[in-house]
């Protein structure tokens, strides 16, 4: 992988290799772009193969993190950072504590907060050697797990697309696949189960399915069996990369929407979605209320607030979808449009001197 063409090619600014051999420490930080303010990321932590892998997708973060920012109307720039590791084997508090450190030396250019395998707690820990992170708990003055906040963004982004594909944005009756049922997964099988939706429910612990059965009534599918199982909605709430050249010839559904990052693992792919007649919710788009009440910490908390700003998912997501069939283009496409144009926008306001 050529690195720096990369970045060059997505217009990035920083890439950070971060190494503390005492603590078990093995973590990247990319910055995507902070014009429109510091950039605002989670930490994830993941069992990566390679070096190569685990770059990459912190930098896809990254820059999805900058749309999602943008087009959410937040004052925020895009990052991510990745921590190679199995989160359920190699965690402790001094490599969380030595990873503030490493966040702190970028003097506010980023902030971090968890995303998948990392939780409060450990933002707590970060918290100990920097003041640039957000996701802490409610007892200091922080938001608290953003995953709740994240599925009632997806479900507001999901009932738009129902209103499109079927002429209803109601839920009852459908049947709606869940790729994952960790946090966000959850929150979200949570709320389609109370408004009387079928779910079928895949996931890579087993712990996981079984919670899902007991909880929300919900059918278990083996995970490579996922793809084919006939329904209305598809929901990836796992990992990134799942909609592919492989995986969209199998999909026997409407809609596709879902609260994990990067779902296409190509930028094609949309337009393969869209000759099939599936209808693709992009997933910084629907997924965005965490980061809004994450950004929301940033001044003073208002979980009122968070919430309202949240629900604006569903018109969000309506814009896109009439722009697209105006426009010809896919939902994806129309999305990346947006987030540029705000980015643009802020890019041609004339700069003037301000002391410090």
């Amino acid at each position: 992988m050529k690195i720096i063409e990369y970045m060059e090619r997505h217009d990035y600014e920083q890439l950070v290799f971060c190494s503390d051999p005492q603590a078990g420490l093995r973590a990247i930080i990319s910055i995507h772009d902070t014009t429109l303010g510091p950039a605002l990321g989670g930490v994830r932590m993941w069992p990566y193969r390679t070096e190569e892998e685990a770059i990459l997708d912190v930098l896809r973060l990254g820059q999805a993190m900058t749309y999602k920012s943008a087009v959410a109307g937040l004052n925020l720039g895009g990052g991510k950072t990745v921590v190679i590791g199995d989160p359920n084997k190699d965690k402790s508090d001094a490599l969380f504590r030595s990873l503030g450190r490493f966040v702190e030396s970028l003097n506010g250019r980023y902030i971090i907060c968890e995303d998948v395998g990392t939780t409060v707690p450990d933002m707590q820990n970060i918290r100990a050697e920097t003041a640039h992170v957000t996701g802490l708990p409610l007892s200091w003055g922080g938001s608290g797990d953003s995953s709740a906040m994240t599925a009632f963004g997806v479900y507001q982004g999901m009932k738009a697309c129902l209103k499109e594909a079927f002429g209803s944005e109601s839920v009852h009756g459908r049947t709606v696949v869940i790729q994952g049922v960790g946090k966000v997964g959850s929150h979200l099988a949570s709320l389609l189960r109370d408004d009387g939706a079928n779910l079928i429910v895949t996931d890579v612990s087993l712990q996981a399915l079984e919670r899902a059965r007991q909880e929300f009534g919900a059918t278990a599918v083996d995970a490579g069996a996922i793809y084919d199982v006939q329904c209305d909605v598809f929901s990836p709430n796992a990992l990134g990369a799942v909609l592919n050249r492989q995986t969209i010839p199998r999909l026997k559904c409407r809609v596709i929407a879902g609260g994990a990052n990067n779902q296409l693992e190509e930028d094609p792919d949309a337009e393969l979605l869209q000759a099939r007649g599936i209808l693709y919710a992009p997933d910084y788009i629907i997924n965005a209320g965490g980061v809004v009440n994450l950004a929301m910490e940033l001044t003073r908390y208002d979980a009122e607030q968070a919430r309202a700003q949240t629900a604006e998912i569903y018109h969000t997501m309506e814009r896109i979808i009439t722009r697209a069939k105006v426009e010809g283009l896919t939902t994806a496409k129309v999305a990346d449009m947006l987030a540029l144009e705000r980015i643009n926008a802020a890019r041609r306001v004339r700069k003037i001197y301000l002391k410090r």
